[in-house]
């Protein structure tokens, strides 16, 4: 069985791998949704994170379809107090910005969707710099103090905002973040190393990176002359033109020959054994690709293995 580890200063305890409901209502049906939740949580997985914008993108979509198959599936097994829920606020069409009128309309549109009376885990999705961070956690800390939520987390915050955030919530005695949810992974470090880490580790804040397989291209499949049907497709390619991905691709190939593991267990298992990471997130499309993602609670790299994708990646 794998254990469970505390999310930051929370009291939520989550699988080292978070399931992202990007996919959900995109490029998985409900059927195909249902079915990947349902291995992922027969494999021990806990940790469930989506957002009210999720799939707004999507031609026909306006924006919640992840959260109402989120809602439906938990209403058909009947285990929400067996899932960490976690959503966001702040880019659904309805419902943009952090105004504190927002953040409130919003977290009870996404509870209805979600048929639950509390959100485990709420995130500032894009951080809003023309609102006062006053004003995002005073409305925020009025959501856990009605029981809709349970504790708060930023997403796409900067450091010096995230401070703020923070010296504010201390000072006057209000809901604290608890998590971050950066764009951190092999071929994007300095998205998160630097400043922002420092704090969150300074803070006692849970990362629980997005992105953690760069669109695809962490998973190993992207090669040169190689065609994947996808559509992050474009964006994950692009690192197969620097030598950085291309060195990371190489050490990547010779540590999983060497555990006899996928790919992208390998880099997501570099990602979890990093400073403040908590759980990585990655989303399946099917049920096959999810053990290569379960994986990374069971692999622990050796010392050497973590500093040569280090430097590989620097």
């Amino acid at each position: 069985m794998t254990s469970l580890r505390k999310l930051g200063s929370s009291d939520l305890e989550v699988f080292p791998l978070a399931l992202g409901g990007n996919v959900f209502g995109w490029t998985a049906d409900q059927d195909t949704s249902f079915a990947v939740l349902d291995a992922y949580t027969a494999a021990g997985g806990n940790f469930v994170d989506t957002a009210d914008s999720y799939s707004a993108w999507v031609d026909g979509n306006s924006g919640g379809e992840s959260e109402t198959l989120l809602g439906k599936w938990l209403a058909a097994r009947g285990n929400r107090d067996d899932v960490v829920l976690a959503t966001k606020v702040s880019q659904h069409p309805e419902y943009p910005g952090l105004s504190a009128a927002n953040i409130k309309a919003a977290a009870d549109a996404s509870l209805r969707r979600l048929g639950t009376d509390h959100i485990d885990l709420y995130y500032t999705h894009f951080d809003k710099p023309e609102v006062p961070v006053e004003e995002i956690i005073g409305a925020l800390d009025e959501l856990v103090r009605a029981g809709k939520v349970r504790h708060i987390a930023a997403s796409n915050i900067s450091a010096e905002r995230l401070a703020a955030s923070l010296e504010f919530s201390d000072r006057e005695g209000l809901a604290r973040y608890v998590a971050l949810q950066p764009h951190y992974n092999l071929v994007s470090r300095d998205t998160y190393e630097g400043g922002l880490r420092d704090l969150a580790e300074r803070a006692g804040l849970a990362a629980v990176p997005y992105y953690a397989l760069a669109s695809g291209f962490l998973t190993g499949k992207y090669r040169p002359g190689a065609r994947v049907d996808s559509p992050r497709a474009g964006g994950a390619a692009k690192h197969l033109e620097s030598e950085r991905g291309q060195r990371v691709l190489a050490v990547l190939d010779e540590i999983a020959e060497a555990h006899d593991a996928p790919v992208a267990t390998v880099a997501l298992a570099w990602l979890a054994a990093q400073p403040t990471v908590v759980a990585p997130i990655a989303s399946a499309r099917t049920v096959e690709q999810l053990p290569a993602l379960l994986g990374v609670a069971e692999l622990t790299l050796t010392e050497d293995e973590t500093v040569r994708l280090t430097e590989a990646s620097a």
